[in-house]
């Protein structure tokens, strides 16, 4: 794999959204990592993105390896406006109506709550311990405020992290969830494309994606398409990445965790279906890993 085709991948299944089934809502990886690297102030980052995001809570994982990342050629977006008053915000949520597997529970709240603006960390509690993300909620209000109600539904509970990309496998690392139907056996072709039954707007684009970054995926050509399904970033050569997916947060705790599936290797989907086909199934980590409750808090 060159240089070039990392930058023009998505890292994920491009699916075209039709009235028809739509089977590739891939990783849409590409993130903007949140005001990460200006914004982050509200999660406790730092100006340092490369720094901020080493993995200093898990000395033991190795650093990634391979080529240097190579900054997309792809013009980057204009940055979102960061919400003034968060109050005043009116978040909007419309149907999916391309035929994808859903776990429909409803629709959030149009306005934030109290509790939800006050938001500051994503618990996912999981077989293999705990994942805490500090959430960037100045920056994407409405991407936490979805997080918080499915959280609420129990949305997450019970399900599997679906898809794991390598260096070796697709040259970016990142690890995805949040698929209500996936099996993660690296043999459904129709993991990577369940989502809550409605999408919302992208948000807070502009940064990069390095190690421990948390964003939205939706396939590589649907902006403003998000749902329910997220990546967690575990090395910096993300930063390759095109800048169009939404980046709300930064793992604050338990990045060795995904290293430690990352290191235990990728189920490859027997049909190709990962990267570059429009089909569903995606490239499973062989340690698997099921979400057993989320928590806003």
């Amino acid at each position: 794999m060159t240089d070039t085709d990392r930058q023009k991948q998505p890292a994920s299944r491009t699916a075209k959204r039709t009235t028809t089934p739509r089977v590739g809502l891939g990783l849409g990886v590409g993130l903007s990592v949140l005001a990460l690297i200006g914004g982050l102030a509200a999660c406790g980052g730092t100006n340092d993105a490369a720094g901020a995001n080493s993995g200093e809570e898990s000395p033991s994982a190795a650093p990634s390896a391979g080529p240097s990342a190579i900054p997309s050629e792809i013009a980057d977006p204009t940055p979102t406006a960061r919400p003034t008053d968060l109050r005043k915000i009116t978040c909007q949520y419309r149907k999916d109506d391309s035929g994808s597997p859903a776990k429909f529970v409803g629709y959030p709240p149009k306005r934030l709550s109290a509790k939800v603006i006050k938001a500051s960390k994503m618990t996912m509690k999981t077989n293999l311990g705990d994942i805490v993300i500090e959430l960037a909620t100045g920056d994407a209000p409405c991407t936490v405020n979805s997080f918080a109600f499915l959280a609420q539904k129990n949305f997450f509970d019970n399900t599997v992290c679906h898809r794991l990309a390598t260096l070796e496998t697709n040259g970016v690392g990142l690890l995805q969830c949040g698929d209500p139907q996936a099996k993660g056996d690296g043999k459904n072709p129709t993991d990577g494309t369940g989502g809550p039954g409605y999408l919302f707007d992208d948000e807070n684009l502009g940064p990069h994606y390095v190690r421990g970054v948390v964003f939205m995926a939706q396939g590589g050509e649907d902006a403003n398409s998000n749902g329910s399904q997220f990546a967690i970033s575990f090395t910096d050569e993300n930063a390759q990445l095109p800048q169009a997916y939404t980046p709300f947060g930064m793992v604050s705790k338990g990045l060795d965790i995904v290293d430690k599936i990352a290191k235990g290797g990728v189920i490859v989907f027997p049909d190709g279906g990962d990267i570059t086909n429009d089909d569903g199934g995606s490239n499973a980590p062989k340690t698997r890993i099921v979400i057993k409750d989320v928590t806003i808090s």
